[in-house]
């Protein structure tokens, strides 16, 4: 045996105290399995990074979904009725019409306001999580993001037949002269 072979077999041995144990050290959300919604669920996606909006649509093409996109709010409302989406992922800071402003519409209107929406933004700051659950956002997801976070936000808004359902709260109601802050 060459020394590059001893030196590689020192590495790739496994103590004697871990030999008998079972390879069970691979992280737990690998182990379990993933829960998607049914097959061609419709989400819209309205986020003005063509990057974000990418991954996000190939995250979601891959276990099935169908994506529309739109890279400001104004569009992405103009493409709900056409679409009818059932899961939308709505960014807060956008040109034009914020993230806010768009959510405030989808909740008022009769025709998509049980939509779930997952907002989503590349702030720290907490206060805009309080925002947006105080407005009636189902969820809400910082950027960067994961593949694991992306479908642990959907799965968290799957009723017994895998369609992504409206979290009820009180904030559900949303006032007509709303003082959230409009970045």
């Amino acid at each position: 045996m060459g020394i590059f072979d001893q030196f590689k077999a020192l590495f790739n041995s496994e103590p004697e105290e871990l030999s008998d144990r079972p390879r069970s050290w691979e992280p737990e959300r690998r182990s379990q399995e993933r829960i998607n919604a049914r097959e061609g669920t419709r989400v819209l996606i309205i986020d003005d990074s063509i990057t974000v909006v990418t991954v996000i649509k190939k995250f979601l093409r891959s276990a099935g979904y169908e994506t529309f996109e739109a890279l400001d709010a104004e569009a992405g409302l103009g493409l709900i009725p056409e679409h009818t989406p059932e899961l939308i992922f709505l960014d807060i800071m956008l040109p034009g019409m914020n993230g806010f402003a768009a959510l405030r519409a989808i909740r008022r209107d009769p025709l998509t306001r049980d939509i779930p929406v997952i907002m989503m933004s590349g702030n720290e700051q907490a206060v805009e999580q309080f925002y947006v659950a105080r407005i009636g956002a189902d969820d809400f997801m910082k950027k960067p993001f994961s593949r694991h976070e992306l479908f642990f936000r959907i799965e968290r808004l799957l009723d017994k037949d895998f369609v992504p359902r409206r979290v009820k709260s009180v904030s559900d109601t949303v006032p007509e002269h709303s003082t959230e802050p409009v970045d």
